[in-house]
């Protein structure tokens, strides 16, 4: 194992199941040791580091493709770990430090200057039951949206929205719940997951006071190469249908692509939230479109909801809530193959007052709740 330069103020090394100094043996209990190899964390570059006495240590973690380390645990003179870790980040140039609450204690944390994480609308029973967060940049701290793990393996798209429109605060609607998710999906999907233009139609739909746009640049019908012929060609049918209600509701299209800089002014200057379609390759490994939902910028990156995370690399509702991706990796992510387009769904301010069409009643809304709400493919196959 090669340490990571230090300078002198702690060691860092790739964690080795297993193999844990006798410092860490003396002063972890069992359990915690039990639990750092009971999954195979290899995925996130599993760390160890440990203070220049060696009196304290913690083993971190991180999502690939991310500005932010995670603190799975600090063992020992806890104070000096959670120090050390702080020092490394900023070395690193993260934007983030996160901190899982299996043995922090809420004490521990405020001392180290870490904000506790709202707790998420779900949690399974292998989850942690606080988290906690701390932004290296003295001018952060994002405004926190509340944290739903999608119950399905394709309701990513729905998911985003419906946090979005909480965090936004665009009006009475059911909560976030396994109801309202499949119910938003039912009116957004392409069979099973979601396309941009079918989501945007299937939000405007939802929530008639939001200003949505949806950005898509191109006019092929998307995330269907997977597909046989026959398959795509019906898919194909709907996603037009698709683009024709969003003409009838008003929702625009616009076919240029939605540039990094535009996505970071839009969220910091207009408040908007961005549903934003990106592929895992980067972060998970497996090159499958997803939808996440951009809320935040920092310098240097754009903050995340993503409603999935992958608990058999040792992931929690601690790694995809407030998520911070370099700007960078973002824009590589969010170009989906094959054709290498980006889709996004810009969801603005509320309108005081619903646009001018009424789209509860009618007989060309008739038309469109027939042939419209049902959108897209492979997105959120995750």
């Amino acid at each position: 194992m090669t340490p990571t330069p230090n300078h002198g103020r702690h060691t860092v090394v790739p964690y080795e199941p297993g193999v844990w100094p006798d410092a860490l043996r003396r002063g972890a209990r069992p359990d915690v040791l039990e639990r750092w190899d009971t999954v195979d964390r290899s995925p996130h570059t599993p760390r160890l580091l440990v203070t220049p006495d060696g009196d304290g240590a913690a083993l971190l973690t991180a999502r690939p493709g991310t500005a932010y380390v995670k603190i799975v645990d600090a063992v020992g003179n806890v104070g000096k770990a959670v120090e050390a870790v702080l020092s490394y980040a900023g070395e690193q140039g993260l934007a983030q430090v996160k901190w899982e609450g299996w043995t922090a204690s809420a004490e521990d944390a405020a001392t180290a200057g870490f904000a506790p994480l709202l707790l998420p609308l779900t949690r399974g029973p292998g989850e942690p039951g606080a988290g906690y967060v701390r932004w290296l940049d003295e001018d952060g701290g994002i405004a926190e949206p509340p944290y739903y793990r999608q119950s399905t393996d394709f309701t990513c798209g729905a998911v985003t929205a419906l946090i979005a429109q909480t965090h936004a605060g665009a009006g009475p609607g059911d909560p976030i719940g396994r109801q309202a998710e499949l119910t938003l999906w039912r009116e957004a999907t392409n069979f099973p997951a979601c396309e941009p233009v079918g989501l945007g139609v299937a939000v405007r739909r939802r929530w008639q006071t939001s200003r949505v746009k949806i950005h898509l640049d191109t006019d092929e019908p998307v995330l269907l190469s997977h597909l046989s012929e026959s398959e795509q060609e019906w898919r194909a049918v709907l996603q037009h249908a698709s683009r024709s209600d969003a003409e009838r509701l008003g929702v625009p299209v616009d076919a240029r692509r939605l540039s990094l800089p535009a996505l970071r002014r839009g969220i910091g200057q207009e408040r908007q939230h961005v549903l934003l379609l990106v592929s895992l390759a980067a972060m998970q490994g497996f090159d499958v479109p997803h939808w996440v939902l951009c809320h935040g910028v920092v310098p240097g990156a754009v903050v995340v909801e993503d409603p999935w995370f992958n608990t058999a690399a040792g992931e929690t509702w601690v790694d995809a809530h407030l998520l911070p991706v370099p700007d960078a990796a973002l824009d590589t992510m969010s170009l989906i193959t094959p054709g290498r387009f980006r889709g996004a769904v810009v969801i603005g301010r509320p309108r005081l007052s619903p646009p001018g069409i009424d789209i509860a009643s009618g007989p060309k809304e008739a038309h469109a709740v027939r042939h419209g709400p049902v959108r897209s493919i492979t997105c959120g196959a995750i």
